[in-house]
């Protein structure tokens, strides 16, 4: 009984542990993020940002670029970019990734 108990315990904080880190980074506003990623990203990675833009990367991509953001090369130079502008970049760079039902038209 104890042994059923303690996995039955284990398997809802696995089950609660993998829901909260799918939902840290995304809910943020698509329409912003692109706002945003014109005005941050395409300043560095020029006008075509062919090397960064939203069909550069599955959306599986995309969580797992944001999932440590101290890891991208370009995070240093994000000066005046809130932790919300990143939630929202990512929102939009994740909802028009190309494998996303809505692709974005960029190369």
């Amino acid at each position: 009984m104890n042994r059923k108990m303690i996995s039955l315990l284990l398997g809802v904080l696995l089950v609660l542990s993998i829901a909260s880190m799918a939902t840290a980074m995304g809910g943020g506003n698509a329409r912003k993020g692109k706002f945003l990623y014109r005005k941050h990203c395409r300043t560095c990675h020029g006008d075509s940002a062919s090397d960064l833009s939203p069909n550069s990367k599955t959306q599986a991509g995309w969580t797992a670029t944001f999932s440590d953001t101290s890891k991208i090369k370009c995070s240093p130079d994000w000066n005046g970019v809130s932790e919300k502008d990143l939630n929202d970049i990512f929102t939009y760079l994740h909802d028009f990734a190309k494998d996303s039902p809505t692709p974005a038209k960029c190369s």
